[in-house]
This record gives structure tokens, sequence and C-alpha cells, in this order.
């Protein structure tokens, strides 16, 4: 059975694909397999809202079964910014550096005990009936004004694990993928992809 990853990000694609494959060997695609099909515009203000949008859209489209993830970086500090725009922070085409370039500047401004936020990363698994499953992920930490480590993508670099010490840009990708928001929410899946593997 095939389910695509409605992404078109190589990070996106391969951390969800390692965390699901050796547990649920189904037939993962991803949107760079359908080059044809254009996704939806990401119009909700809230991550669930995203995923949602994102997982219907693609499971009615592409005729299979799909897994959406909308994801980001939150800080309450920043009246929870950069939020549901984290992918495009300081620009519609910004790059992963351009976006922690200006939350460096903005974090600068503030005391370090504010410094403080978390990813949260909520799921949508859909049919092409539509949504069968949500759920929502989270990973606590604290933000610096230096980048550091080389791993990773986004805001890893200036995103402290809470226990670890070491960015996520730090952390060998085997640790972050048992530890990070995606996996918490990809873990709260199980039971309904466990199902899903006995039906097929």
């Amino acid at each position: 059975m095939e389910i695509v990853i409605a992404s078109k990000n190589l990070h996106k694609i391969r951390e969800i694909r390692s965390i699901l494959k050796p547990q649920y060997p189904f037939d993962y695609l991803s949107l760079l397999d359908f080059p044809d099909y254009i996704p939806p515009e990401e119009t909700g203000s809230t991550f669930e809202e995203n995923a949602f949008i994102k997982a219907t859209h693609a499971a009615s489209a592409l005729k299979r079964w799909v897994i959406a993830d909308d994801s980001g970086l939150v800080v309450p500090a920043l009246k929870d910014a950069p939020g549901v725009k984290s992918a495009r922070y300081a620009g519609e085409k910004a790059t992963d550096k351009e976006n922690r370039e200006k939350l460096i500047k903005t974090l600068d401004g503030l005391e370090e005990s504010k410094r403080i936020g978390y990813y949260a990363c909520a799921i949508a698994l859909a049919s092409p009936e539509g949504v069968q499953k949500q759920v929502m992920g989270y990973c606590e930490g604290s933000l610096l004004l230096t980048p550091r480590g080389s791993q990773g993508f986004g805001y890893d670099p200036i995103f402290l694990k809470y226990d670890y010490n070491k960015t996520f840009a730090e952390i060998d990708e085997e640790t972050k993928n048992k530890i990070s928001h995606r996996r918490k929410a990809l873990d709260k899946l199980a039971p309904t992809l466990e199902s899903l593997l006995v039906s097929n």
C-alpha cells in the first residue's frame, strides 16, 4: 500500500520515512513523485488547520492515503511567532538562514530567561474520503543567538534541546528522530497505522 508524504522538503520526507518505515512498511511516496500536483495555499491560522488542508487536498487529488504535517517554532515571548509562518518568517521565499537571522535579531532584544520556545508539529492522516486522524507533538528548548552545528534544518542550529545541552543541528539524526516534535506526533498515529497495516 502506498502512503504519500505531502511535502517536497527532503529533510522532512527523510525524517518521516525513517521514523515510520521500520515499523510500518508501507510504500512511502512524496510530492516529488507527483510533479504535476499543485499543493493548496496554507491559509490556516494554526498548525492543525494547515495540516488538515494539505492532507485532504492531496488525498483527494492523488486518490491515495496521505500524511501531511505542518510544523514550526513557537516563541511565547514573541506572541508565539514565528509560528505558522516559520518557513516564511523573513519573507515568502526566505531561506532557512534568512529566517534564523531575522529571529536572532528579534531575540537579541529579549532577556535570556525569555528566549525559550518549542517546536510544534501537527500531522493529519487522510484517505481520499477525508481526514482519519489528526495529532500534535511538541519539543521544548531554549534559543541561542549564535547558531551551532551543521545537521538538521530550519531553526535547528539555534534550538537548544533541554536535557541535551546540544542544538538540534548538533544532535545526530538517529537521536533527533527519537526525541523530535515530529516523532512525538507520529507516535500518536501508531494505532491508526497499525490497523491500516492489518487491513491491507
